[in-house]
């Protein structure tokens, strides 16, 4: 008896001095300092990076961004592909402890919607009945095609069918959120200590341009499988620190990669080098509210046609970026990316041609002076860009530009608000893959995301009708011709389709590359 007292008391002792597991914490760079963690009002990438581990939609993605099922587990649709009825997981909860409900979607989706939310996403959930016109403020909230049938059946009336609807519902705009909560803390319900997420983790820690810090849910109804258990995002804007930080050790991912590191990179660390195709367009929007280029379409183009976009991918860029003259991405499906006629005329026709439009209205070289404001946000690939760019116009057609960077949320807010003078950076990256995520863009009543003010009648009317059109040959054909009228237009000035890139430590595993460079840390693990 006393013998076998002792082995216990030993064993104990041995148990008692053995450190506990280690915990698996992954370091990812993510660019700027997040605009916002409310679903509803961030509109950058970083920030969704964020989201898609902190909430889950009704669908989600796996690790190769492919749609797989999130917080509904079933759906169904009507014959005339109207309505669609959506069954939530059963015993889901958010990370308070308190059920996921179908109730908890119709708030949030009310919410987006809703006027007084002033969503730059609005917009993405207008194939719902009534919610364009709630939008606009036209109708009241409560009358959004959207009702809980009960605790987890959600039915969704549409306007028209939309082939796209389900493969949209991955995206931060479409998130439950939980109404509780909201309607407790107002703005603050994104705080740490407020937030209740739904998702593989939750909020420990927000440190302005410091870290953002997540810690596993141990609610999540896969927790069992997802690895990681706390996950840090560092914002740093400066590229060249953050592939330092990453080659110290800092860092295991990183947001991006300098372009002017990326040879070197390719040279001396190509092993930790990701580079994927990217559905995304590189692009300078032109506001159209303000003069000369309101009522210059000429103008426009001599800015574009100047560009040598063979030179700014392969001697500036050099990630393997591809030269755009159209706004939508090759690979978009059931789409042929049409391309302005100069597409294939050579940089030299295309330079002369610049120059007889500047000429043609007394500009260019011997003629009246153009000055034109170039406006990035902060950051040395988009200034490098942006300093080659300038030089092109200065040499060819006499353009001086003035450069002005801003920070990542002022400069969010002066984009979205057209306070720029003339020439701004955008991007944009498919949050589905149709063209209409492309085209929508630039519907004269998206005020949320048009941010040149384009507005012609006829593109409107072709990009409204392929949203409700329900045969694919004539939706097709209207996108592709609306698009044709908006690369006339000249509001908007293609440069490259992306390609993403990304430095990710040989430690961690399960980072597959995909078309839209999501990588939900719930399907990696490090290996220290």
């Amino acid at each position: 008896m006393l013998k076998n007292w002792l082995a216990a008391l030993a064993v104990g002792a041995v148990l008692a001095a053995a450190p506990a597991e280690a915990q698996m914490v992954l370091h990812r760079g993510n660019g700027a300092e997040p605009e916002t963690l409310d679903p509803h009002k961030s509109t950058g990438e970083g920030e969704s990076w964020i989201q898609y581990d902190l909430f889950e939609g009704l669908m989600t993605l796996d690790a190769q961004g492919t749609l797989i099922d999130g917080a509904a587990t079933d759906w169904s649709v009507s014959e005339d592909g109207l309505t669609y009825s959506f069954i939530l997981r059963e015993g889901n909860v958010w990370s308070d402890g308190t059920p996921v409900t179908a109730d908890d979607f119709v708030f949030a989706w009310r919410r987006l919607v809703d006027p007084a939310t002033n969503s730059r996403y609005a917009f993405f959930l207008w194939p719902v009945k009534n919610a364009e016109a709630i939008s606009k403020g036209e109708m009241p909230p409560e009358a959004m095609g959207v009702e809980a049938v009960d605790a987890r059946t959600l039915r969704v009336t549409l306007e028209a069918p939309t082939s796209y609807f389900v493969s949209s519902l991955q995206h931060h705009a479409t998130y439950a959120l939980p109404r509780a909560s909201v309607e407790k803390h107002g703005a603050d319900f994104i705080k740490p200590g407020n937030l209740a997420s739904n998702g593989a983790y939750t909020l420990a820690e927000a440190v302005p341009q410091g870290h953002i810090k997540l810690v596993k849910n141990p609610r999540f109804h896969d927790a069992a499988g997802v690895k990681i258990d706390e996950v840090f995002y560092y914002p740093t804007e400066n590229r060249e620190t953050e592939l330092k930080r990453f080659r110290s050790g800092e860092l295991d991912i990183t947001y991006d990669v300098p372009e002017g590191q990326v040879p070197w990179v390719r040279a001396n660390m190509a092993e930790e080098f990701r580079v994927a195709p990217f559905f995304s367009t590189y692009f300078y929007s032109i506001n159209l509210k303000n003069e000369p280029w309101a009522s210059n379409p000429d103008l426009r183009a001599a800015l574009s046609l100047a560009i040598d976009r063979d030179i700014l991918t392969e001697k500036i860029t050099g990630a393997g970026e591809i030269p755009a003259y159209a706004f939508t991405p090759p690979g978009t499906e059931n789409y042929s990316v049409p391309q302005p006629e100069w597409a294939g005329w050579t940089q030299a026709q295309r330079d002369e041609k610049a120059r007889a439009l500047m000429a043609k209205h007394g500009y260019g070289k011997g003629g009246k002076p153009l000055a034109v404001e170039l406006l990035f946000n902060t950051s040395e690939n988009h200034r490098k860009t942006a300093i080659a760019i300038a030089s092109m116009w200065q040499q060819k057609l006499g353009v001086k530009t003035v450069l002005n960077n801003q920070e990542w949320k002022v400069f969010l807010s002066t984009r979205a608000e057209r306070r720029y003078k003339d020439v701004v950076r955008n991007g944009w990256i498919g949050d589905y893959n149709d063209a209409y995520t492309f085209l929508s863009l630039f519907r004269s009543d998206n005020t949320g995301q048009n941010h040149s003010s384009y507005a012609n009648p006829e593109f409107d009317r072709l990009v409204m009708g392929a949203a409700v059109e329900a045969d694919p040959a004539k939706r097709r054909a209207m996108m592709e011709e609306a698009e044709l009228i908006m690369l006339k237009d000249h509001p908007l000035i293609p440069l490259y389709v992306y390609v993403s890139t990304n430095m990710v430590s040989r430690k961690v595993k399960g980072w597959e590359p995909n078309i839209r460079n999501i990588h939900l840390t719930r399907w990696m693990s490090v290996e220290r």
